[in-house]
């Protein structure tokens, strides 16, 4: 069991910059790949970025490369999405999942276990 918890969203200017951070708890999370997903109003989830167990390896969505960076602090039990240079279609509920490492790198929502509750990142144009 991982339970996780999302912080760090709020509303931004166009070409501003926000720091997602995603806390988890459960021995096994250091084993898990996790990704972040987002929600706009009005249309599916769709992946952000996913990041390996170990770190070394990571994946983006064409829209977002360049732009955002996932990283993530095993010793803290954290992960995290670095946004800059953030557009108004960036609007979203943010999500952070979890999926096990043989599916690495995976862009479906249906391979993840464990899901956050959410963070609302607005950006004004």
């Amino acid at each position: 069991q991982v339970q996780l918890v999302e912080s760090g969203g709020g509303l931004v200017q166009a070409g501003g910059s926000l720091r997602l951070s995603c806390a988890a708890s459960g021995r096994t999370f250091n084993s898990y790949a996790c990704g972040w997903f987002r929600q706009a109003p009005g249309k599916e989830r769709e992946f952000v970025a996913v990041i390996s167990w170990s770190g070394g390896s990571t994946y983006y969505a064409d829209s977002v490369k360049g732009r955002f960076t996932i990283s993530r602090d095993n010793s803290k039990g954290t992960v995290y999405l670095q946004m800059n240079s953030l557009k108004p279609e960036d609007t979203a509920v943010y999500y952070c999942a979890v999926t096990p490492s043989r599916t690495y790198p995976s862009y479906f929502e249906g391979n993840y276990y464990y899901w956050g509750q959410g963070t609302q990142v607005t950006v004004s144009s």
